[in-house]
């Protein structure tokens, strides 16, 4: 009964994250107005905002103008259901639980609004920080000294790697938004796991390359460019919800 108690309020709080998603790069308020379709601008009645079940009743269409709906949005929903029924199922009703499904609210807001603006707001990586460092006592993977480090590593690492590309390849490579992402990912995750994290991400997008130029029929090359942010979010997601992979992986620093 807890692991559907879970489910169903991150499937609420999915429905939620999809504002933000919307929302936030677009300088809009996350309170008001209520929701509405992005096409006709009519705002959604209670029936129509049910999280998943509205997006299958109404087949996918507004009711109004039956444009079609963002498949993101359902998306999202069934995401944060699952993420919060696995974090629960595994830590129980816990402070863990909750910050680290707050970890994955966070991922993946970043995630897919990078992926359709190519920004990561401070408001969700500024945030994010304190954010973990206030979660940092109750954290099986970083206590406040190594979220602290964490914090401070993932941002430096990267604005290092960044300057090392443009040095190469004379263009930039990295975003200002990644290094403060992964920063908040350090304050979550300890510098330690920081390794693994940029690991598993260029795994995700070495195959996120590779299926884009497969359904664009591009020839993949070094001109390819896709938004770092959301192969991120995939390496910190891999490395908090499978431990033992990342043991296995890096047996020398677990």
């Amino acid at each position: 009964m807890i692991g559907i108690f879970a489910l169903v309020l991150g499937l609420i709080l999915g429905s939620f994250l999809n504002v933000v998603i919307y929302r936030l790069p677009r300088g809009l308020s996350l309170v008001r107005p209520r929701s509405f379709c992005p096409r006709c601008k009519h705002q959604l009645r209670w029936y129509e905002n049910i999280p998943l079940f509205s997006y299958l009743l109404q087949r996918g269409r507004c009711r109004s103008c039956g444009a079609p709906i963002d498949i993101r949005y359902p998306l999202v929903e069934t995401l944060s259901g699952l993420l919060a029924f696995y974090f629960v199922s595994r830590y129980g009703i816990a402070p863990a639980a909750v910050g680290f499904y707050s970890f994955s609210f966070l991922l993946l807001a970043a995630a897919f609004i990078d992926l359709e603006h190519r920004i990561i707001p401070d408001e969700i990586t500024l945030g994010g920080i304190p954010a973990g460092l206030i979660f940092s006592p109750w954290n099986p993977l970083a206590g406040p000294g190594e979220a602290l480090l964490g914090a401070l590593c993932g941002a430096g690492a990267f604005y290092l790697l960044g300057e090392y590309y443009l040095w190469i390849r004379k263009r930039e490579g990295l975003g200002e938004g990644d290094y403060k992402f992964l920063a908040m990912i350090g304050a979550f995750l300890g510098p330690v796991n920081l390794i693994p994290v940029i690991f598993m991400a260029s795994l995700w997008g070495v195959f996120g390359v590779l299926i884009t130029g497969l359904f664009k029929k591009e020839k993949i090359s070094g001109g390819l460019a896709l938004p770092f942010g959301p192969f991120l979010s995939l390496g910190a997601l891999s490395v908090v919800m499978f431990p033992k992979l990342t043991a296995f992986l890096f047996p020398s620093i677990h």
